[in-house]
């Protein structure tokens, strides 16, 4: 991320893709999500899923993940451009969640965020809030996953 000022409605960062395994599927399943249809193959086939597949979780964790990371590739970049590097605050939440399509073992999605909207922080001047759309998508291009994301993110002028 930039400094508020310098974020521009329309701004797509590409966040990089992610290879689903059947062990981190399984794995996450056993930590966070013990459904059935995410922990065997076999149990998955007897659902309308029809086999095993990651959770919805999984993929928001994943672009979490590297959304984080994209962000900080960016400020060592700025770092080492000499250039100052903005405060990223918290998320006050996100909206919209969906997962429309099931994610497989060897799929492959490619993550996206699209700034959308901005508008400072009317509690805290030093702070702008961004709005981003976040996007997974599969090789072919078909949306698999989306939310709307919020952050806060340091003023340039405050």
């Amino acid at each position: 991320m930039l400094f508020f000022e310098d974020i521009e409605i329309g701004e797509i960062t590409r966040l990089g893709s992610h290879t689903f395994t059947e062990a981190e599927i399984v794995a996450f399943a056993r930590a966070w999500d013990p459904q059935p249809f995410h922990l065997d193959p076999l149990a998955g086939a007897r659902t309308p899923f029809g086999g095993l597949v990651a959770s919805g979780w999984q993929t928001v964790a994943i672009a979490a993940k590297l959304r984080a990371q994209a962000c900080a590739h960016l400020h060592e970049t700025l770092r080492r451009e000499g250039k100052k590097v903005p405060r990223i605050g918290p998320s006050p939440g996100f909206r919209n969640l969906r997962w429309l399509r099931p994610v497989r073992a060897g799929d492959t999605l490619t993550f996206e965020s699209e700034v959308t909207a901005k508008k400072g922080s009317a509690s805290r001047p030093e702070w702008g809030l961004v709005f981003t759309h976040e996007t997974g998508l599969d090789p072919a291009g078909t949306l698999v996953f989306e939310l709307t994301n919020c952050i806060f993110v340091e003023r340039l002028e405050a």
